[in-house]
């Protein structure tokens, strides 16, 4: 999936705001998680 740099950006400040880590915050916002989408493969 490819975000616009807006989107990016936004991503990144979520990330650098959370108390969580960067995997769960990005597993939260995002939906699935990186080993998710390539277990599938």
């Amino acid at each position: 999936m490819r975000y616009a740099a807006e989107q990016k950006l936004e991503i990144i400040r979520l990330v650098e705001n959370s108390h969580l880590g960067v995997k769960r915050t990005l597993d939260k916002l995002l939906g699935e998680s990186r080993g998710d989408v390539f277990a599938g493969i």
